[in-house]
């Protein structure tokens, strides 16, 4: 073979090595995508879309989420879209939360389907009906059920009843939204596509991943963290360090939705200072840098409550439905829960004996311990 036949061999030979290992990073690259999560803030301290807007152009470089969490600006059909325009200019993702007031200016349902057409795949859904669990629980103003003979009509009561107002909105909007702090099971159970666990109160962050994300699994949903109020009084939200610590627990626990609640304003972007837009900025990174960690930490063993025990979690005396005194189980429940979480921490989830979905929740777990056996 002559010098010249040799020489252009050896320039095919480098090119195909070279096509060759550029279709190995990029296929490299593209497993190491960071997963389909949605980050960002809910605005909810201001009725003003100028502010809006500001908080948008401050975090809209590390997050991909905004959640219009002011009915003000959702009143009014003029500024919710000036919002939303500037929001999906800025390439972010967003949320409507509409509640059931009759201050509005137009048909929301309408503007559901046109934004689902002008924003496309930005427009995540609707956020509707805030706290339902925890408002049955603490018999607060939205409280679906407010009487029942026996746990099961208080289950069914609540899931039929909330169940109403999902379906309906669901037919105009692609996914539903809200965010509670109990009964989560049967939020899913009503028809939620997603919900957010609160974080927040000094909560036990397990427990409400246990309950949250074992009923999304169940019912084969999304679930979420919003990261809310740790006090009743200025600051209200919790550090930096402790921001961050909660962002990358939600993530790592698999957590679709992270949202950082920002309400009321206490300074120019609300309660969020420069330290926890510092603490956003690092999980931005986090997250882009280890795609791998997302949802690494799974259930692996599952506690099974009875059917339609609607027990609230939050100590061993809790109500239950909202409408009766903690019973004969309860502290049994509560003492379980406490033991499993010691032995597992996030790798516990909380389902129920629930028929319609127990084949599936069999199959998923290695361990499934039930309410009526005797846990050490």
């Amino acid at each position: 073979m002559g010098q010249r036949a040799i020489f252009v061999l050896g320039i095919v030979l480098i090119a195909v090595l070279s096509v060759s290992i550029i279709a190995t990073v990029d296929w490299l690259g593209s497993v190491n995508l960071p997963p389909e999560f949605f980050v960002g803030v809910e605005f909810a301290y201001s009725d003003n879309v100028v502010d809006l807007k500001a908080l948008v152009d401050k975090v809209k470089n590390y997050t991909n989420l905004f959640v219009i969490g002011s009915i003000e600006i959702s009143f009014n059909q003029t500024a919710l879209d000036e919002a939303c325009d500037y929001i999906v200019d800025s390439e972010l993702h967003f949320i409507v939360l509409f509640t059931d007031s009759m201050q509005y200016s137009y048909v929301i349902f309408d503007w559901m389907v046109e934004a689902k057409q002008k924003y496309g795949d930005l427009f995540l859904g609707v956020y509707r009906y805030d706290e339902p669990g925890g408002n049955q629980l603490d018999k607060g103003a939205s409280m679906l059920v407010e009487n029942a003979t026996d746990y099961a009509d208080a289950a069914a009561k609540y899931a039929t009843g909330l169940g109403i107002i999902v379906e309906y909105y669901s037919n105009y909007t692609t996914r539903m939204f809200t965010a509670d702090y109990g009964l989560y099971w049967f939020d899913y159970k009503a028809g939620y596509s997603a919900v957010f666990a609160e974080f927040g109160w000094n909560h036990s962050r397990p427990l409400h991943i246990a309950l949250c994300r074992g009923a999304a699994k169940a019912y084969n949903k999304d679930w979420g963290a919003i990261i809310t109020w740790e006090y009743t009084d200025d600051p209200y939200i919790e550090s930096k360090e402790e921001l961050y610590d909660d962002m990358v627990l939600a993530y790592k626990t698999g957590a679709k939705y992270l949202v950082v609640f920002d309400y009321p304003k206490i300074g120019q972007y609300g309660i969020l200072t420069e330290d926890h837009f510092g603490a956003l900025k690092d999980f931005w990174s986090y997250v882009h840098s280890n795609p791998q960690e997302h949802g690494v930490i799974q259930g692996e063993a599952a506690y099974v409550l009875p059917k339609d025990y609607g027990f609230g979690f939050r100590n061993p005396e809790d109500k239950i439905w909202g409408l009766w005194e903690a019973d004969n189980l309860s502290q049994k429940v509560w003492g379980d829960v406490n033991t499993l979480l010691d032995q597992y921490g996030s790798r516990l989830d909380i389902v129920y004996d629930e028929p319609a979905v127990m084949d599936a929740v069999k199959s998923r777990y290695d361990k499934l311990v039930f309410w009526n056996e005797t846990v050490t």
